[in-house]
């Protein structure tokens, strides 16, 4: 059994589980190896302590489970048959009959699901697995902190290609093409998200969707993307400007980097997580921009490019080596632009390593 596993079984004995059932592609792959895209169909990772896990698939899934490296038992049905009569079977064989404690993700499983499993075994009363798991995929080990690192090394690529893309009259949607047309070249099938160029006052929308907004000069631009390799999930910021900057151009992007920078200069073990945030929000507030950053400093990331922790001013757990994350600082005055820079950071030993590495000093690309 892979380490990861028997982590999850060992906690699953120290929380007095019967079973859990991992039904997220994230947690699925993490613990398996296996990614899959269920859509609407059940995929379930079953893990019972003293007894083999076994893996539920859609049919058409099985040979790829095996060939993730998934050494157990793979049951797979058709869109005719129904899953829950193949896991209370496989339960069974395992000696689960009638459960009364067992661990699922509370955030994301369907609610119908867990209602069905719990006509079959009636007494079944349902605790977080993701107790468990956040805290074991908080720390990365070093095969994922290197494909974090080239995953981020692509989102570097990707945002030198938008730049250079960039040119008086050329559409957000064409430079966003020209960047995923690049990495598809280099073999990425998948963006961490939707990519984001945002040209002059779109900047200042932190959400904005890319349209058919021309370039022209004196443009703010904002790229966001990243990419996913291997499993695992980059995501970069960077803004530039186009042709010239004005005076609250200049001073609005400045702001935003020593903000950031704060927030990476205490980014060390033992610094409560909350305290990033607020060292970038006082740059900010302090220059009279408080109200014009309205999000937290950042989030964890690894599997998902979203996941646990959340960076906000509240979070008081401590940095630990091996955590990953973004520092992602902004001020976005509507109606006239934004400014975000954002890096993904590593906790080392001493300190951290930033693993996207593309210039935040201010450029203006003629």
């Amino acid at each position: 059994m892979n380490t990861r596993l028997s982590k999850m079984t060992d906690w699953l004995i120290e929380q007095n589980q019967d079973f859990a059932y991992i039904h997220s592609s994230s947690n699925v792959f993490y613990l398996s190896s296996f990614h899959c895209e269920p859509h609407e169909r059940l995929l379930g990772l079953f893990i019972v302590p003293n007894q083999e896990p076994f893996l539920v698939v859609p049919g058409m899934e099985v040979s790829q489970a095996r060939d993730a490296g998934w050494e157990y038992e793979i049951i797979g049905y058709s869109d005719s048959e129904d899953p829950f009569d193949f896991i209370h079977e496989a339960l069974k064989e395992r000696g689960v009959h009638q459960p009364t404690s067992a661990s699922i993700e509370k955030g994301t499983l369907a609610y119908e699901r867990a209602e069905e499993l719990q006509t079959r075994y009636p007494k079944l009363q349902y605790h977080s697995a993701e107790l468990g798991l956040n805290q074991f995929r908080l720390i990365k080990d070093e095969e994922e902190i290197e494909v974090l690192r080239e995953a981020a090394a692509l989102a570097d690529f990707g945002v030198e290609t938008g730049v250079k893309a960039l040119r008086e009259g050329i559409t957000e949607m064409e430079v966003l093409a020209t960047i995923e047309f690049e990495l598809k070249k280099k073999g990425i099938r998948e963006m961490s998200f939707s990519t984001m160029v945002l040209f002059g006052e779109k900047s200042g929308q932190p959400h904005g969707n890319p349209g058919d907004r021309q370039l022209k000069k004196g443009d703010l631009v904002l790229f966001d993307l990243g990419v996913v390799l291997n499993g695992y999930c980059s995501d970069i910021t960077r803004t530039v400007a186009f042709g010239e900057v004005n005076e609250k151009q200049e001073e609005i992007y400045n702001t935003v980097l020593r903000a950031q920078i704060e927030s990476l200069h205490i980014s060390k073990p033992g610094t409560r997580l909350g305290d990033i945030d607020l060292a970038a929000r006082n740059v900010i507030s302090n220059a009279g921009y408080g109200d014009y950053f309205p999000h937290r400093i950042g989030h964890g990331i690894g599997i998902e490019v979203h996941e646990f922790p959340s960076m906000s001013e509240k979070n008081n757990s401590l940095l630990q080596k091996g955590m990953t994350y973004t520092i992602e600082p902004g001020i976005y005055l509507p109606d006239v632009g934004g400014v975000r820079i954002e890096d993904d950071v590593l906790v080392t030993e001493n300190g951290y390593e930033t693993l996207t590495k593309y210039p935040k000093e201010l450029q203006i690309i003629e």
